[in-house]
């Protein structure tokens, strides 16, 4: 496969770029992830009457710029170098994917309009406190009564699952996997924000006691909509992480230049080139990965499966190590409280864990390709 971004694919970019740069500095990352919410809505409004990137995937006739995956994943990548604090993953790779497979037209119609807009925050709530990413993990339950449905059970590691105000939720129903949809505010709905590694990244524990439930789709129909979001859900990721890892290289890489010992900087050292190029390779081939999955994606490829799974296992494993080297080359002080280098390692581990580990989804690609 040849891939290369347009022209107007990279000035996007570039003015995706200097927004956030100017916007979300590491001064603002610090004051927003020790807020209990993680983000403030007059930065989210900003974020969004300016750019509108809430919409960038969701197709023209549901109120979105009908892009693809390959421009969601640019956005994904350049927020996750400026390590941005709001609910965009949640509320736009997760919930208005998993609204667009799993709705209906006239639900679609009526749902995504104010995510795109960025009025509502949505997620999704599948993974429960067994910390499977599989729809075989799933114990919560929805049942029928008096026309209604009414969703009982935990589930845990929901992204932003605390200040949503409309969380899709992957349940079993007597007729199958199924989706539904539940207001943040809806009476027996128990949310707790969660004590977690990366205080960048939210996440919350809800518990579902006889909570009212809006049937998302056909009853019964959720295992292919739900195994298609994990999907692109997978393809997201790996190009916001290779976003992060980019930022650490580069930092790495300055400092290196920067400072001097023996009356030379470290980075005229000879294990420190081949520190510095073994980096840059494990960083280029992760974006390979991740942009051919992006690619995939946008054109709904056979091999989408295998190379999401690829993508995100490479994808973790780079980010994971260039934040260890870039610890490593900071002397250490990368992870004292003042160096902000100690933010991205947090992301890298939460990130790396997040939908399936490496192992996870290197089984997920092996057996897409039947080995």
């Amino acid at each position: 496969m040849q891939f290369s971004f347009t022209g107007e694919q990279e000035e996007f970019r570039s003015v995706l770029r200097r927004f956030l740069e100017e916007k979300e500095p590491t001064t603002v990352v610090r004051r927003l992830m020790e807020t209990e919410a993680g983000w403030e809505r007059d930065g989210w409004r900003e974020l969004n009457q300016q750019l509108g990137l809430t919409a960038v995937h969701i197709p023209e006739a549901y109120g979105g710029q009908g892009f693809g995956y390959v421009e969601l994943g640019i956005v994904l990548e350049e927020m996750g170098r400026a390590l941005l604090c709001a609910p965009y993953f949640a509320s736009t790779a997760l919930a208005a994917t998993a609204i667009m497979n799993a709705g209906t037209d006239a639900q679609k119609r009526t749902l995504l309009p104010d995510i795109a807009s960025g009025d509502t925050i949505a997620t999704l709530a599948f993974t429960e406190p067994n910390g499977r990413w599989d729809a075989a993990g799933f114990a919560t339950t929805a049942t029928r009564a008096d026309g209604a449905y009414r969703l009982d059970g935990i589930k845990s590691f929901v992204l932003d699952g605390h200040t949503a105000d409309l969380i899709a939720v992957v349940a079993n129903s007597d007729k199958g996997l199924s989706f539904f949809t539940v207001k943040g505010d809806a009476s027996g709905l128990h949310r707790r924000a969660l004590k977690v590694v990366d205080p960048t990244r939210k996440q919350a524990r809800l518990e579902f006691r006889a909570v009212k439930a809006e049937l998302l789709g056909e009853e019964g129909g959720g295992a292919a909509p739900f195994a298609k979001t994990m999907t692109q859900a997978a393809v997201c990721l790996a190009n916001e992480m290779v976003g992060g890892a980019e930022r650490l290289r580069q930092s790495a890489l300055d400092y290196a230049n920067l400072r001097v010992q023996f009356g030379r900087t470290i980075a005229s050292f000879q294990s420190m080139k081949h520190k510095q190029a073994d980096m840059l390779v494990d960083v280029e081939l992760a974006k390979s990965a991740a942009y051919a999955a992006a690619s995939a994606a946008a054109e709904d490829d056979a091999e989408l499966p295998a190379l999401a799974s690829l993508a995100k296992a490479c994808a973790s494993e780079a980010y994971m190590q260039t934040a260890i080297h870039t610890i490593q080359i900071h002397g250490g002080i990368g992870f004292t409280w003042d160096n902000d280098t100690h933010l991205w390692f947090k992301r890298a581990k939460s990130s790396e864990v997040f939908l399936g580990d490496p192992a996870y989804h290197r089984e997920l690609m092996m057996r897409a390709w039947g080995v």
